[in-house]
């Protein structure tokens, strides 16, 4: 243990040394270890050329021209910079590289030895060449060797009884495996020490990696953990999305040890300064099990790339998502508009970590409803392309303050498109929701008012307008899993409305993609559909949810029915009766097209103006507003019912708009 401690405060002093003396320092060192190769190198083949019995003659000779070959050999590898690699992050690629270089040092050697006439077997000197590769490479591999074992040691005396001897389990026998097993290894047992790995492929069973048994498959992983005592489960396969990573992970909840997931080599790219690997905690997008959605980054970055990019609302939860991906296609200035500064502050300083304290990013505070702030903000920067994230969206809330449903999500969507228009936009796209369809709450009112308004503002409008209509967002602000995922950490019960209510789910990043695709396309006036998938029934949700945090559904944490609630459906719809037969399909196999507004400009034209003056009139008449304007309109909650009652479950609530 002394030893330990020992290397332990070895490795803590020369880790306070300046970095320009460790650097000094370490290239030193591998020019000293170097040489020494080099001269062995040359010894043996000088000896084997005369079968160990070297004249005095010849050594004498060659001894005046040996530090020429010490010379040549290692001015060679400063100049190809073989000194400044970190040797134990090194692959077989670099060493590889090593072994040419050190194959043109050789040939300068002999190019050198035939212009000077040293006098020196060019037997030799290729003997020496080839023994210099072979010993140069075992004293990276030695030395890499070394540090592994030094930080192994200095893990010990952090953890002598900690984690490195925590029990683990990893799933999956593959690259990943292999590359955290590596890692484990260089640092000390820092994950555990793995006794098992598990794969379901019939060529990988009973067989190694890196001396650790493959002993099963993922239905083997119960048994496995109560015969090994696994404490922790690593899951390491990236390439695993959807359903099946679902139930591998309900599989390893189920052992109650603990479950980490290590992240895509993408994620881990993109975090600046990490070593090693990453690994994660199972997240909601694991437990939804829908799979990647690809999108056309080509066309996106057409319409995206060096242009001014404002975001309303962008400090929610999809606003703020879809500001994180405009990024990714270098715009000339990122805009976020919010009322909120707080998530807005919260998104820029996230976005600098990323992308440089100097990145084009602006946050603006202001509200959608206050056209003169839009001017101002249109006319300052002159935006060229929109994101409307802007809304009030929680359904309970607005059925008790419809004024305020209609002023924002509305006439701010109105306010939007006029200022972008007035000052130059090219294209506006409006994110709306499935509550829009038949609507049966303010909110979803609203929402579709809001849909038809764009279309009559795009037939008379330069702008390209559209709007993107999706579903509900897990992870958003005031979604179902938060709520569930409250009531389970506080023991219960579970409370849903029915259990035969179904809705549409899809992740944030996931709904944020399909926005940016849907904005690529070149309809203008249209309303994009996503393909939402299978529809999920809520009763379920919850039973995975349960099971996703180790509980039993009927043991453990009870499910409660309250009954639904005013303005509730049993189930959402995402198109219209009369858009479900005229429906298009686009390039993009999850964006369909609706079809556009078969109705009198005219007639629209008066119904908003009669919404506009029934806001000051009081909610009934902006009710009887809505209703007129929205044949389809069933107003299913009112105002007493609402105040007599806590809200609807958020089953019923959740959709993809933040408050802006």
């Amino acid at each position: 243990m002394k030893n330990v401690q020992g290397v332990s405060k070895a490795s803590s002093l020369y880790a306070r040394l300046p970095l320009h003396f460790r650097r000094m320092f370490r290239v030193g060192i591998l020019l000293f270890a170097d040489s020494l190769c080099l001269v062995a190198a040359f010894y043996i083949s000088l000896n084997l050329r005369f079968d160990w019995r070297v004249p005095p003659f010849v050594t004498q000779e060659l001894l005046r021209y040996l530090h020429w070959f010490l010379l040549t050999y290692l001015g060679t590898m400063l100049v190809f910079r073989q000194y400044r690699l970190l040797w134990r992050y090194a692959t077989g690629r670099e060493l590889l590289i090593q072994a040419v270089i050190l194959l043109l040092a050789g040939g300068l050697t002999l190019l050198i030895n035939g212009v000077f006439a040293w006098g020196a077997s060019r037997a030799v000197l290729v003997g020496a060449c080839l023994f210099t590769i072979g010993l140069v490479t075992a004293n990276r591999l030695f030395a890499r060797s070394v540090r592994s074992r030094m930080n192994y040691l200095e893990a010990v005396t952090k953890h002598p009884d900690g984690r490195k001897s925590l029990p683990v389990m990893i799933v999956g026998a593959g690259e990943a495996a292999s590359f955290i097993l590596t890692q484990n290894r260089r640092a000390g047992s820092q994950y555990g020490q793995v006794l098992a790995l598990v794969d379901d492929a019939p060529e990988k069973q009973h067989m190694r990696v890196q001396n650790v048994p493959v002993m099963g498959r993922v239905m083997d992983i119960p048994a496995l953990v109560t015969q090994l005592g696994i404490r922790e489960i690593i899951i390491a396969m990236p390439s695993v999305k959807g359903e099946r990573l679902q139930q591998i992970v309900e599989i390893c909840n189920a052992t109650r040890c603990q479950v980490r997931i290590m992240s895509d080599p993408q994620d881990i790219d993109d975090v600046k300064g990490s070593k090693g690997i990453i690994l994660r905690e199972p997240n909601l997008a694991d437990f939804l099990s829908r799979d990647e959605v690809r999108i056309d980054d080509d066309r996106v970055g057409a319409y995206l790339r060096g242009k001014v990019v404002l975001v309303t609302g962008g400090g929610g939860s999809i606003g703020s998502e879809i500001c994180r991906q405009v990024m990714e296609y270098a715009p000339e200035k990122l805009l976020i508009f919010d009322i909120y500064e707080n998530c807005a502050y919260e998104l820029l300083m996230e976005l600098q970590r990323k992308h440089g304290r100097d990145c084009p990013v602006t946050v603006l505070v202001g509200s959608v409803r206050d056209t003169a702030r839009l001017d101002e903000v249109m006319a300052a920067y002159h935006p060229q392309v929109i994101f409307h994230a802007a809304a009030h969206k929680h359904v309970p809330l607005m059925e008790i303050s419809p004024t305020e449903a209609v002023k924002n999500n509305v006439f701010g969507t109105m306010n939007v498109m006029q200022a972008g228009e007035k000052h130059g936009a090219e294209r506006f796209v409006m994110l709306s929701t499935d509550k829009a369809v038949n609507p049966t709450s303010v909110m979803g009112a609203t929402k579709r008012v809001a849909e038809i308004a764009m279309q009559l503002f795009s037939r008379s409008s330069r702008i390209h307008c559209s709007a993107v209509r999706f579903g509900n967002v897990l992870g958003s602000h005031g979604s179902v899993i938060p709520l569930f995922e409250a009531q389970i950490r506080a023991g219960g019960p579970v409370t849903l409305t029915h259990p035969d209510i179904i809705r549409f789910f899809m992740t944030i990043p996931e709904a944020a993609s399909l926005v940016l695709q849907a904005g690529s396309m070149n309809s203008s006036g249209r309303i994009y559909v996503l393909d939402m998938g299978e529809p999920v029934r809520i009763v379920e949700l919850a039973e995975k949810l349960i099971r996703f945090y180790g509980f039993d559904p009927q043991e453990d944490m009870p499910i409660q029915i309250t009954g639904l609630r005013p303005g509730e459906k049993l189930y959402e719809e995402l198109m219209l009766d009369e858009e479900q037969s005229q429906m298009e399909s686009t390039y993009h196999e999850k964006i369909m097209v609706a079809p556009p507004l078969n109705r009198d400009p005219k007639e629209v034209e008066a119904a908003l103006m009669e919404l506009k003056r029934s806001i000051t009139a009081g909610s009934d008449a902006v009710e009887s507003a809505l209703l007129k304007m929205l044949p389809n309109f069933k107003h299913m909650c009112n105002e007493k019912e609402l105040e007599s009652d806590s809200g609807c479950l958020e089953s019923d609530c959740g959709t993809i708009v933040e408050q802006g």
